[in-house]
């Protein structure tokens, strides 16, 4: 099972939809797709919270016109979270197991992340 993390916390997966698209964290920026007709939901692979490539490959696909779902998926930790975001994904899948070590609260604490960006601090 897996947990879906938004910013106001832990949710079931409610995708049933039938064009997601699965992106390996290895795939080179060029091999993504250059048009998303269809397609409701990336979901890009964290197989490791210490393999960041992902959040690059996130970038990019915002960057190409993507405007749907955008998960990552897989081992990503809630002290991640703010960059996930801020990357362009709506959204983090987690395993049971993580979920129960890093529980909704320290999820949410770092949910905050627009507020939180160092560039806005400097304005101020």
């Amino acid at each position: 099972m897996s947990v879906i993390v938004r910013d106001d916390g832990f949710h079931a997966d409610d995708y049933a939809g039938a064009n997601a698209l699965d992106i390996a964290q290895d795939t080179s920026p060029d091999a993504l797709p250059a048009a998303f007709d269809g397609v409701d939901l990336i979901r890009v692979a964290f197989p490791s919270s210490a393999d960041g490539r992902g959040f690059t490959l996130a970038r990019h696909l915002r960057a190409r016109g993507y405007s749907g779902r955008l998960r990552a998926k897989g081992h990503v930790l809630a002290d991640q979270f703010t960059m996930a975001r801020r990357c362009g994904f709506d959204e983090v899948e987690i395993s049971d197991d993580l979920a129960a070590r890093q529980p909704q609260d320290q999820w949410i604490f770092r949910a905050d992340w627009a507020d939180h960006d160092y560039r806005s601090r400097l304005k101020a």
